[in-house]
């Protein structure tokens, strides 16, 4: 057999696998074309939970396993690991100066979301469709051409050509949050003055649209008073995996590995 192209990796004696970190590697996004990016953070992720695996195996910590959600339990390896870091990760405490700076710096963070009423013609054709799509295409020109004409037509058309269930209201789509629908839909709402109608056709992976926004609710930012416990709550997560972090740095530096520069930045091959 041929030497791996990766070598194995050691810590403080323990061998991960050369195999084992290429399996786990396929969990680790890369580049296109530059498989070793995937190798390098799969064996960093490894290492680390080796490294807190020997730590809280050395410490006599004791394993309960919890229920992850309902179909999946933690293996006594993550239990132990977990009680260990429930015991010895001390992250600071947050202070209500924190939570009052945090606010002031970063409001945008805590607005309640756009709302959007919007109505759309939905005309059906599959992305890999080139024939359907360039049809829908030419359909939705026309209908635009039209509504340059007769806004009022909106209505009508939508109810004579969309292939959206929302044909029998007219189109009308109802009240939407940001994130509710395609991100390119409500990219072209954000563009559009309330009552106007996109003047270009929109696709998405459903179909080509001709879309108007019917009215829009701009999110305002929440009082103080309102999201001061959400804050706390997001800085005291903030400020324990900053401590879970730390522990881990120490715990690499303090370790022997061989095979893995735990430090070095990632290069892009």
């Amino acid at each position: 057999m041929g030497k791996p192209l990766m070598p194995d990796v050691i810590v403080n004696g323990k061998k991960i696998s050369a195999a084992y970190i290429a399996a786990e590697a396929q969990n680790h996004k890369a580049p296109p074309g530059k498989p070793g990016f995937s190798w390098r953070e799969a064996a960093r992720a490894l290492v680390v939970r080796e490294l807190l695996f020997q730590a809280a195996t050395e410490a006599g910590a004791i394993p309960a396993p919890e229920k992850l959600d309902e179909t999946r339990i933690e293996t006594d390896e993550e239990a132990l690991v977990r009680a260990w870091m429930d015991q010895v990760v001390e992250p600071r405490e947050v202070t209500d100066e924190d939570v009052e700076r945090f606010y002031r710096k970063a409001p945008a963070r805590y607005c309640s979301p756009d709302l959007f009423e919007a109505s759309h013609i939905l005309l059906a054709a599959r992305p890999d469709d080139t024939e359907a799509r360039a049809r829908a295409r030419g359909m939705a020109e026309e209908m635009i051409a039209s509504l340059r004409e007769d806004p009022a037509g909106f209505e009508e058309l939508a109810r004579k050509n969309s292939d959206c269930t929302s044909a029998e209201n007219g189109g009308r789509l109802g009240q939407l949050r940001a994130g509710d629908t395609a991100p390119e839909f409500e990219a072209v709402l954000r563009t559009l003055e309330v009552g106007e109608i996109a003047q270009e056709p929109l696709e998405t992976r459903f179909g080509v649209h001709v879309l108007r926004l019917d009215r829009l609710a701009e999110g305002r930012l929440l009082p103080f008073e309102t999201v001061r416990e959400q804050i706390h709550e997001d800085l005291e997560k903030l400020a324990w995996f900053d401590a879970a972090r730390e522990l881990v740095a120490e715990l690499v530096r303090a370790a022997d590995i061989e095979g893995i520069d735990m430090f070095a930045q990632t290069p892009d091959n």
